[in-house]
């Protein structure tokens, strides 16, 4: 059932963000297996966008991310904070909606991005926090 689990929330994040390509990033923290990926926000069809009030940008970018807990695989909704900094040392705190669907659960958040611009993320996962770092570019 826990792999029933995963596959339907890994299918309905798929069909949301449709057109996305997604390589699985995912960290370990405590008891939790958390998933995350960062896209330009033109990657969403205008319906999603709307849907869950994004906006579609050139220079705007998506964060969403899935806490499941790494035993059973179900949905987690720990408080879930983060911020983004350029190379320029400017801030820009995450604001995440949490959205529930069925028994799926995760956190979306919006950030601004100029051109070839590698940005730094730091997000907090309950009492857990995990940095990575992502190049992006201006689409249409």
């Amino acid at each position: 059932m826990s792999k029933t689990f995963f596959v339907k929330t890994v299918m309905t994040m798929s069909l949301l963000f449709s057109g996305i390509v997604m390589a699985e990033q995912k960290e370990t923290l405590g008891d939790w297996d958390v998933h995350y990926s960062a896209f330009n926000s033109t990657s969403l069809s205008p319906a999603i966008a709307t849907q869950y009030d994004l906006t579609r940008s050139a220079s705007k970018g998506v964060i969403n991310i899935a806490v499941l807990d790494k035993k059973t695989q179900k949905a987690q909704t720990p408080e879930v904070t983060g911020q983004v900094v350029n190379p320029l040392g400017q801030i820009q705190e995450l604001d995440f909606q949490q959205v529930t669907e069925g028994d799926a659960s995760y956190y979306l958040a919006q950030f601004e991005h100029s051109n070839a611009e590698t940005l730094r993320f730091t997000i907090q996962v309950g009492e857990h926090q995990f940095k990575f770092n992502q190049e992006f570019w201006l689409n249409d």
